[in-house]
């Protein structure tokens, strides 16, 4: 029996070691999503997507990049209403910590958390695994700090990343252009650099979405 027999069972696993529902998850962020990517630079962090939309859409109550709390903000590639209940949990679980602690949550606890909600989904029946990818970006006393979290469940740090259809051409330019030394000015610049690569038409405040951090610790949209 082949692959494509499990590929309807998100618990099952193929005989290949395959849950591929995930895989299909990992398809509508790949193959479905626009291009979003994250770069942390020395002093902080920039997040970039394309927002391409009919012409006719209010972009006023349309947007890609959102704060998780002041010091967070995170960016999606994939399915919106996914995105809408990930940025809702990863909300509730900030200010859980803040009325404990006292305390922002720090960057990486929070992509531990988010990618726990998504890991969940993974692994019980009636559900279906989350097709999006998100990238999340901070500052806090670690400096700044930029996470991947995908639909399995994985969460990685990253210097430099992109998720969405263009990825891996994305990827490609962010490693020749990439260093440690990397001011946030430069890295926005790099950022824009890189989504123009692959983007179709004329970039405009209207199709790009920006998003910033520094050592303000204040998260804001350009």
């Amino acid at each position: 029996m082949g692959d494509s027999a499990y590929s309807f069972s998100l618990t099952t696993f193929s005989p290949s070691g395959k849950l591929l529902q995930i895989e299909h998850a990992l398809n509508a962020v790949n193959k479905k999503g626009k291009t979003s990517l994250g770069i942390r630079a020395k002093d902080g962090v920039v997040l970039a997507t394309s927002r391409k939309v009919p012409q006719l859409v209010d972009l006023e109550g349309f947007h890609k990049v959102n704060n998780v709390t002041d010091s967070i903000g995170v960016v999606y590639s994939g399915l919106g209403p996914d995105y809408r209940v990930l940025l809702k949990r990863a909300r509730k679980h900030a200010q859980s910590y803040y009325r404990k602690y006292l305390d922002p949550i720090p960057t990486a606890q929070l992509a531990r958390g988010t990618a726990q909600v998504m890991q969940e989904y993974t692994q019980a029946g009636g559900v279906r695994p989350f097709g999006v990818s998100l990238l999340i970006a901070g500052y806090d006393d670690d400096g700044p700090q930029l996470y991947q979290a995908d639909p399995s469940g994985a969460f990685f740090g990253w210097k430099a990343t992109a998720i969405g259809q263009d990825f891996v051409n994305a990827k490609t330019f962010l490693e020749k252009r990439y260093n440690d030394d990397i001011e946030l000015e430069d890295a926005i610049h790099t950022a824009l650099q890189t989504m123009r690569e692959g983007f179709e038409g004329e970039m405009n405040e209207n199709n790009i979405e920006i998003g910033i951090i520094d050592s303000s610790r204040k998260f804001r949209i350009l």
